[in-house]
């Protein structure tokens, strides 16, 4: 696999992981350890690795883009006596991310101006409540490889677009059931629209619930503290949004989240040490949740 690899990118130039798996197929695992352990290849990441909660690793911390993700969209291979050609290959997938995440970013914020227009013609709300977006794409992070939406299995576009929605106490209910479901007919027209195929994973909750949340003792709490302690306002009250934001720095779960990202830190470089050193086998059976993404959608069911 070595010569195979070495041989495509000499008559390619410089390609990404996902490039490399569709030219000579074969398992992704052993493309990444190929990539990494071969002395004849340099690989290349780009963009910014943040935290991520799973449950099913000790701490519950670990990195995001996952290791695959990671080396199939956020990172370049080449060979080390060309390293121009990957620098300039490495530009330019640094740079269709972060079009991407803008491109996300900016149509999110076109649903939520046309849904502030609607509530303030329906009720003055808009100082009432705050449009936080978070996830990927606030770390200019979002790609564009199709994928399954979880609950219908159509195919999205890329990264889903998280957004949280935070109304204060004094909003009527039946107020807030009807922001919710304009928000989700939204979603469902982004869905179906053939051109957009774009996903908003979002929730609506009183900052009641955010008082419980930055508890933070359970693992939904941790995941829900994680979702707001990233995210950036996109439109509505920024006094709100600020209230959000001391309420995770006075309760301590900023600070328990930064430690949480500096053990992820260190789960990652030893789980990549793991899975370049181990039998590959062993790898199947035993610790492939080390190398695949995880689901963070707790906070959005």
């Amino acid at each position: 696999m070595e010569n195979d690899i070495i041989n495509l990118i000499k008559n390619r130039g410089p390609l990404t992981g996902s490039e490399i798996v569709e030219a000579i197929g074969g398992d992704s695992l052993i493309t990444w350890r190929t990539c990494r352990l071969c002395e004849g290849l340099t690989t290349r990441r780009v963009g910014t690795r943040y935290l991520r909660l799973d449950r099913w690793v000790e701490g519950f911390g670990r990195l995001s883009p996952s290791i695959l993700r990671e080396f199939l969209t956020f990172s370049v291979v080449g060979v080390p006596e060309d390293p121009d050609s990957l620098e300039r290959k490495a530009r330019k997938l640094s740079s269709h991310i972060e079009d991407v995440s803008r491109a996300k970013v900016e149509l999110l914020y076109r649903v939520v101006s046309g849904l502030a227009s609607w509530l303030e013609m329906e009720w003055p709300l808009m100082h009432h409540l705050c449009f936080v977006v978070a996830g990927d794409i606030v770390y200019n992070m979002a790609h564009d490889v199709p994928r399954p939406e979880r609950s219908s299995g159509k195919l999205v576009i890329g990264s889903d677009m998280d957004l949280v929605v935070i109304v204060d106490d004094r909003l009527p209910e039946d107020s807030m059931k009807r922001l919710d479901d304009a928000i989700y007919l939204e979603k469902q027209r982004l869905l179906m629209t053939p051109h957009l195929k774009e996903e908003i994973d979002y929730v609506v909750k009183r900052l009641d619930r955010v008082r419980k949340q930055v508890l933070f003792d359970s693992f939904r709490h941790m995941v829900a503290c994680k979702i707001l302690q990233e995210g950036t306002l996109l439109s509505g009250s920024e006094h709100l949004f600020r209230i959000v934001k001391t309420m995770l720095r006075e309760s301590g779960a900023t600070e328990k989240l930064n430690h949480l990202e500096r053990r992820a830190r260190v789960f990652r470089k030893d789980a990549e040490e793991y899975l370049l050193s181990e039998d590959p086998e062993m790898i199947r059976e035993e610790s492939l949740c080390l190398f695949y993404p995880t689901e963070e959608s707790e906070e959005f069911e």
